[in-house]
């Protein structure tokens, strides 16, 4: 789309009727953080039972490893609130920790082997036991070191009013759900053809520790630092790249985002396909399974993307199927680094920035991508993931050569217009500011996440664990020092009660044996 295709789009939402439309964005946040001990090494030590069950608490639960904790926040039209949710809910879990630190960065801390990672524990539930089957699953195909990966996972859904907006702007005589997840779909291929720009920007993983690899080799034009630190020079965001969350045994899925229909189709392929890889592995109906099942994909939750269509989901209803029954809900944006500089992971300007540049893919045309142009939007993301603070570094754009300081400055100028609609609409200024201020880190790259990082920890002369920490001690100060602004003490712990009770609840509802609570389950999707 040009910038003057831009231009008439937004100029079609200007008028009074439609002015107003965009303001009700919602929005909810998922961090991952790992727990460490005080000398910097990955905890050993269960769930913290301050916090409730990891089953049934909302707000407080583990990821892939009891030692990987997720703070969710509830939905919210206020960014503001979203934020301090989640220092509310971090604070209250490091009161729940002993001495134990939250770690900081993506990247995880010193593991001396995966088996020092201990795999999340639901309890004894029959939907507790698939939930730790399917990790025991994820350890077993691709290592539990990959699995110690932390992210934040930022999700999002535009106001009916602008859908419907949109929709009369276009002529649409469609559903509006039809036309919503359309729409979503469009979001989705911008954002995928654009993805490089979010790791360019807040990219924050551009070192590890060398106990990562395990021995494994890498390609990466690594350089080291202290004695067990491994960086890029001018890289930006080791998690998203091939020693991050990915998965080559997944390349060969063409899942593609033309249509929902065929969105579906290409994860319920994976899932009920046999895989040649796992198929030696013993599934839940041998007496000592190492994982649910042998196809491609255990459930769709396995399959690994920088984004995902959603809609929240009934009981015992899969993702796609709640997709199929309903359409799109919202957007999951699973690309970003858990951000060093904030004790939260995130800031409030990267929501700002986000909330812009999701407009911006959802108003910009969005032609069909197929499986070669979702290729070469990965080799865009891979060149920036290893390269992409490098001087005049190129990208494929359309099928030719750019250089991402080109691509990237076309880009912000029409982020500008959208975030002056969107200034309009909400009565304040934030938006264009903050689009203002980062389309400078295009010209400079010094100033973005990963240049920030490796300029720091560089300065610091010491290794990335101890970088890392230093920054971890720092946060539980300020999280000790600052007062709850949503939640209080009395209420989180309430709800870890209630969750302890709702999980014995559950354990006490189940009348099946375990295997015959997966056989009824796997023979329904």
């Amino acid at each position: 789309m040009t910038t003057h295709d831009l231009t008439k789009a937004l100029a079609a939402l200007a008028p009074e009727q439609h002015k107003y439309a965009i303001k009700g964005i919602q929005r909810g946040i998922e961090r991952e953080a790992l727990r460490i001990k005080p000398n910097g090494v990955i905890s050993q030590q269960g769930h913290p039972k301050g916090v409730g069950c990891a089953l049934t608490n909302g707000h407080i639960t583990t990821d892939f490893s009891e030692s990987l904790l997720e703070f969710i926040t509830p939905v919210s039209e206020s960014a503001e609130e979203t934020l301090n949710q989640l220092q509310d809910l971090q604070k209250f879990t490091l009161s729940q920790m002993g001495d134990e630190l939250l770690w900081p960065i993506s990247m995880p801390c010193f593991i001396e082997h995966q088996d020092d990672i201990v795999l999340a524990q639901f309890g004894d539930s029959n939907i507790g036991r698939m939930k730790t089957l399917y990790r025991e699953g994820l350890k077993n195909r691709y290592g539990s070191m990959m699995q110690a990966i932390a992210g934040v996972h930022f999700n999002i859904s535009f106001p009916e009013s602008f859908w419907q907006s949109l929709k009369t702007i276009k002529g649409d005589t469609g559903s509006l759900q039809e036309f919503i997840s359309a729409g979503y779909l469009g979001l989705i291929r911008n954002f995928k053809r654009e993805l490089w720009l979010i790791s360019y920007l807040f990219g924050a993983s551009p070192a590890l520790c060398n106990s990562f690899l395990q021995g494994r080799s890498t390609d990466l034009p690594f350089k080291k630092l202290g004695k067990g630190t491994l960086y890029l020079e001018v890289g930006t965001a080791l998690r998203l790249g091939n020693l991050g969350y990915t998965n080559s045994a997944q390349s060969s899925l063409k899942v593609l985002y033309n249509s929902l229909d065929e969105y579906v189709a290409g994860l319920k392929s994976a899932i009920h396909s046999p895989s040649d890889i796992y198929g030696q592995l013993a599934d839940y109906k041998d007496a000592q399974p190492k994982q649910l099942n042998k196809n491609v994909l255990q459930i769709e939750n396995e399959f690994y993307s920088p984004i995902r269509p959603k809609r929240n989901a009934k009981s015992g209803e899969t993702p796609t199927d709640a997709l199929l029954r309903g359409g799109i809900e919202y957007i999951e944006i699973r690309a970003l680094d858990v951000n060093p500089f904030a004790a939260t992971g995130i800031d409030i300007e990267q929501i700002h920035f986000l909330d812009v540049f999701l407009t911006y893919c959802l108003l910009k045309d969005s032609p069909t991508m197929d499986w070669d142009s979702q290729q070469r939007s990965t080799e865009n993301l891979d060149t920036v993931v290893s390269q992409g603070r490098a001087l005049e570094v190129m990208l494929n754009r359309s099928g030719s050569l750019c250089s991402l300081a080109t691509w990237g400055a076309d880009i912000f100028v029409q982020l500008q217009q959208v975030a002056a609609y969107m200034d309009n609409a909400y009565g304040v200024s934030y938006y264009s500011e903050t689009i203002t201020r980062l389309s400078q880190w295009i010209a400079d790259p010094e100033l973005t996440y990963s240049g920030r990082y490796v300029s720091q920890l560089k300065g610091s002369g010491i290794d990335n664990g101890y970088f890392a920490l230093s920054l971890a001690k720092s946060y539980q100060q300020q999280h000790q020092d600052t007062p709850y602004k949503v939640y209080s003490d009395s209420y989180l712990k309430q709800q870890a009660e209630q969750s302890v009770i709702a999980e014995r609840e559950l354990k006490a509802a189940d009348n099946q044996t375990f295997n015959a609570f997966l056989d009824d389950y796997f023979a329904t999707k």
